[in-house]
């Protein structure tokens, strides 16, 4: 059984269906892509499967539990991660507080938090900025101590909304290896983004959605070499010679 199962989610806005049927399935220590072009649908299918919109129609289902109107904060006490687009470090604090902020509001005793803050900043290459402000943290940097404060509640699954958005290429490297790790130490990974080289350069499979619908699923050689998929979202001089 899939670890995220979403069948035939239904979402419209003024009478206009933004998403029509979209159905996607997520593994364990999976990497799994959900691309399309602009107002395809992809961003409101997103946040359906995290708790952040209801949808009209279709069902969400979460380790085998039905999570389809629960609220995020319970996608989040079941054991689902999300990693937002927008900055979300706290940059007047140091990285170390960072982390121990989210695990102060845990049910667990102090000594367990400090442990758990230490193996995240070791865990992410982190401890020589234990004691810096966030602020002072490169790009790769941020991206690491964002991940590991998603981490804390130790996720069976995280959804990463637009993990390359407006980073440099050392960056995007940065991240792909440690989205890599994660999916490598069991966790299911959902991850939507408009770098479309940078993000199938990561998935094992990946769905692609336009007008509101499915189009095609597969493995990234196979979602390149669609006919479909290059008539209705890659563009025609997209390379995809690394994935052959």
């Amino acid at each position: 059984m899939a670890l995220l199962s979403a069948t035939n989610l239904v979402k419209g806005y003024g009478g206009r269906k933004v998403v029509d049927r979209v159905s996607l399935e997520v593994n364990a220590g999976e990497i799994v892509g959900l691309l399309g072009p602009n107002g395809a649908g992809k961003t409101t299918s997103f946040r359906m499967m995290i708790g952040m919109i209801t949808p009209e129609n279709g069902r969400v289902l979460f380790d085998g539990e039905d999570v389809t109107y629960l609220p995020m904060y319970q996608h989040a006490r079941r054991g689902m991660g999300y990693l937002a687009q927008e900055p979300s470090v706290f940059r007047g604090m140091t990285c170390e507080d960072n982390l121990l902020t989210i695990l102060e509001t845990l049910p667990i005793p102090k000594p367990v938090q400090k442990q758990r803050c230490n193996e995240l900043l070791a865990q992410f290459h982190l401890e020589h900025k234990r004691t810096h402000l966030a602020r002072t943290c490169s790009g790769g940097e941020r991206r690491r101590l964002e991940i590991a404060r998603s981490l804390i509640t130790r996720p069976k699954l995280i959804l990463l909304d637009e993990p390359f958005a407006a980073v440099d290429p050392h960056t995007v490297e940065d991240v792909q290896k440690e989205v890599r790790k994660l999916a490598d130490s069991g966790i299911a990974i959902l991850v939507t983004d408009h770098a479309v080289q940078q993000t199938l350069h990561i998935c094992d499979r990946a769905y692609i959605i336009d007008s509101g619908k499915n189009l095609r699923d597969g493995d990234p050689k196979t979602i390149i070499n669609d006919k479909l998929v290059r008539k209705h979202y890659l563009a025609s001089t997209f390379r995809g010679d690394e994935f052959d």
